[in-house]
């Protein structure tokens, strides 16, 4: 562990000299890139140092110890609170070491369907919509509609966003899989509990250098977006349809009313639903025992189940119950998110250490 933290101090150096390089301001790309691999390690050399200092610090006192007189004893008590230290320290710098997923920082495309329940799972995926939003919102983070296939009462069959922040693939990831909701629909007459399923998919946005896409691979067609009627009705053909041939994936859009920006969004989202195809395709053919690993984005997991009769909201990966539903609902998902976040990185330090 000593060497590779040598390694990124003796990096972290060679970076600030280049920072400091007054010819780098005329390049602003590579400054950028320079200052983002700075500000990452600075975090990790600096517990480095910290520790460097504590292990100094008790060998310093170790020997004065051996001493006799008042400065002896002095050092005998420090003893004790400089291994805690130093242990703590330790224990960071290898969480800090632990490779990170390398898509965590990057902007999500967030798909919600309506999956058995008919309008009842219209109508939760929905309120998972407005769950999202606002967890987005308490983080800052910005969020932009895609596209939506709306029901007559106030349901989503579908609705696919963006969410664009500093992190937000990191926190959101771990909602990919199925939501199960548990509740008596308005329209149930005799007060029965029905069981609803919504499927999330929590894609890392990626653009077109990561993921290129021949243009003979693409069937793209052109169609008018639907409307209300009246004057909401396209005159134009504005939605666009993308059908990528070699996979059979389909995409469309019509959210936007340029032709030009719905087809910049469906290919976004084709980008981003191929490259998370390869990335399963990859950690599958790595490890198979890792097919049911956090982040993966299995569809066929049941994740999470929301109670209403009896206020409690449900998450069965890490068997945690929270009383609390019209909170979790108004987007207060941390309590989940942070278990799960802190199960990841167990794993992930364990992964290293073998």
């Amino acid at each position: 562990m000593e060497d590779k933290l040598a390694s990124i101090e003796r990096r972290f150096h060679e970076l600030t000299v280049q920072m400091a390089d007054p010819d780098l301001a005329n390049d602003y790309a590579r400054y950028v890139e320079i200052a983002r691999q700075h500000s990452e390690l600075e975090p990790i050399v600096q517990a480095y140092r910290d520790w460097k200092r504590a292990r100094q610090e008790l060998a310093d006192n170790e020997a004065l110890a051996k001493e006799d007189g008042e400065l002896a004893e002095l050092a005998r008590a420090e003893i004790g609170p400089l291994r805690e230290r130093i242990a703590k320290l330790e224990q960071t710098l290898r969480q800090m070491l632990v490779p990170k997923d390398p898509n965590d920082e990057r902007d999500v495309i967030m798909e919600i369907r309506a999956g058995a329940g008919g309008e009842e799972a219209a109508l939760f995926a929905a309120d998972l919509f407005r769950m999202y939003t606002r967890y987005a919102e308490n983080h800052r983070w910005k969020v932009e509609l895609i596209d939506a296939n709306e029901t007559g009462i106030g349901g989503f069959k579908e609705v696919i966003f963006s969410v664009k922040g500093k992190g937000a693939y990191s926190r959101l990831k771990f909602e990919s899989g199925v939501h199960r909701v548990q509740r008596v629909p308005a329209t149930e007459a005799s007060g029965r509990i029905h069981t609803s399923t919504v499927t999330v998919a929590v894609l890392p946005e990626v653009d077109e250098i990561e993921v290129n896409i021949p243009p003979s691979d693409l069937e793209i067609e052109t169609f008018r977006s639907r409307g209300a009627g009246g004057q909401n009705v396209q005159k134009n053909e504005s939605a666009v349809r993308i059908t990528h041939k070699p996979t059979g994936i389909v995409v469309s859009v019509q959210d936007e009313r340029s032709q030009t920006q719905n087809r910049l969004r469906a290919m976004a989202i084709l980008r981003a639903r191929l490259y998370e195809l390869e990335q399963r395709r990859l950690a599958n053919a790595l490890a198979q025992q890792k097919r049911e690993q956090i982040g993966s984005g299995e569809r066929s997991e049941k994740i999470r189940t929301y109670n209403y009769p009896q206020n409690r909201v449900t998450d069965h990966r890490i068997n945690l119950d929270v009383y609390r539903l019209a909170e979790v609902l108004e987007g207060e998902l941390d309590i989940f998110i942070d278990e799960l976040a802190a199960r990841e990185q167990a794993q992930r330090l364990q992964a290293a250490s073998t």
